[in-house]
């Protein structure tokens, strides 16, 4: 598959341009996870953020009472675990396959590298990971039953 291709149909990557593309689809690699398998848990560290070429996958958060809730599903040409790598924080949810998925893996020290060689890139994805951090606490607030 052509990782550029389907790196331009991203969210996060669409105030980019053909090159800046191309040269992050160069630092990605391929992973395959079974259904049932976890591509990250919430509270471990981010090793990179995930990007789903096929498969579905469920986002779970977990309350400290130990109580799991579903909060999404996502699919081809979602975005997983750009906070995480974006911060340094920890996994904020739980992303486990529903069913046979591959996925392009950026691993987090080659994206802050290659932030750092072109600031331009940091700059272009910010308002996009605000928009998402926004649309995320939205949605939490309305799960709890916060008016927004």
């Amino acid at each position: 598959m052509n990782h550029a291709a389907a790196l331009s149909k991203v969210s996060l990557f669409s105030n980019l341009g053909e090159k800046q593309i191309k040269a992050i689809a160069q630092i990605c690699t391929e992973r395959d996870f079974a259904s049932g398998t976890a591509l990250m848990k919430q509270g471990e560290e981010g090793i990179g953020l995930f990007i789903i070429l096929s498969g579905k996958v469920k986002i779970e958060k977990e309350n400290s009472l130990g109580e799991r809730f579903e909060i999404a599903t996502n699919g081809p040409g979602d975005i997983m675990g750009e906070f995480a790598v974006l911060d340094g924080a920890k996994r904020t949810a739980t992303v486990t396959a529903l069913e046979p998925t591959k996925c392009l893996l950026l691993a987090s020290w080659e994206f802050t590298s290659f932030m750092k060689a072109h600031p331009e890139v940091a700059l272009a994805i910010l308002p996009i990971v605000i928009k998402r951090f926004r649309e995320t606490n939205d949605a939490l607030l309305s799960m709890s039953g916060v008016k927004v």
